[in-house]
């Protein structure tokens, strides 16, 4: 059983070897780098709007705290003339402002986890894409010296039997003459 447990792993090495020279690693390689980099430009434009959003929340969420501010200063105003009916009004505003205020906070706090994700991963993925870039690199390198000892790599001549015996008899004939 260990036998043939020996020959199917042996065939499937075989096997593989093949499929990876019909496959073209340094093909396979390039196109991961493309792939990654596209991906990396995804997550940073993803990260630009992101930052675009949170400034506007930023802006919505001051603008709404001077609304407050000046919402109380009316209701001081209604307060102190005895108009109650206004100072409902006026107190409905702010408790939908505030409310809205606090929307805008956790949605704030989100964009943040998000966003510190997302950067975390743009990082992570651009030393991997300068790794893979510096392993096609090497690769290229690799391909180039191994095309160049292709070139230079002597070809198999076969020598046959009868050449041997014609080139022993010359050399026989050489070493009898003085």
């Amino acid at each position: 059983m260990a036998l043939i447990t020996r020959l199917s792993r042996l065939f499937q090495a075989d096997l593989h070897a093949v499929l990876d020279r019909i496959e073209e690693p340094d093909a396979l390689l390039r196109q991961a780098v493309r792939e990654m980099e596209e991906a990396l430009d995804l997550d940073q434009q993803q990260a630009g709007l992101l930052k675009h959003e949170q400034g506007q929340l930023v802006a919505r969420q001051t603008e709404l705290e001077r609304s407050l501010a000046r919402i109380g200063e009316e209701l001081d105003i209604c307060f102190d003339s005895g108009k109650d009916d206004l100072a409902r009004k006026l107190i409905k505003r702010k408790l939908e402002a505030q409310r809205f205020d606090s929307f805008l906070s956790r949605k704030s706090k989100v964009l943040e986890e998000r966003l510190g994700g997302l950067t975390t991963r743009i990082e992570e993925n651009r030393s991997r894409l300068e790794s893979m870039r510096q392993k096609a690199e090497l690769m290229a390198g690799a391909e180039s010296s191994e095309q160049a000892e292709e070139y230079w790599t002597p070809p198999d001549l076969p020598i046959r039997q009868e050449d041997v015996e014609v080139a022993f008899l010359r050399e026989q004939q050489n070493r009898s003459q003085p």
